[in-house]
């Protein structure tokens, strides 16, 4: 699977995130969140390990946290790739 434009999801609720991936020459991740210091690590090895998982090697993802779990991370992401392809 391949990132073809920009795909946003989530929101800036609490307890949830903002997603966007776009098209990049390598995976970046930029992660903006309250609990960056203490679960900031976790949260960039949950999107590489999905971006892994998807086979998508050359992309560019920003998320914006506001405290959201794992699983709304991953289904944020997932919806942002897929909205991604058009």
């Amino acid at each position: 699977m391949h990132v073809h434009g920009i795909g946003v999801a989530g929101t800036l609720q609490s307890n949830d995130c903002l997603v966007r991936v776009e098209p990049f020459s390598k995976i970046e991740v930029t992660l903006e969140s309250s609990v960056k210091n203490e679960f900031g690590d976790h949260i960039e090895h949950l999107i590489r390990e999905n971006l892994s998982r998807n086979d998508i090697t050359h992309c560019k993802v920003t998320i914006e946290d506001k405290g959201a779990l794992d699983c709304t991370i991953i289904a944020r992401l997932q919806t942002a790739i897929e909205r991604s392809q058009g």
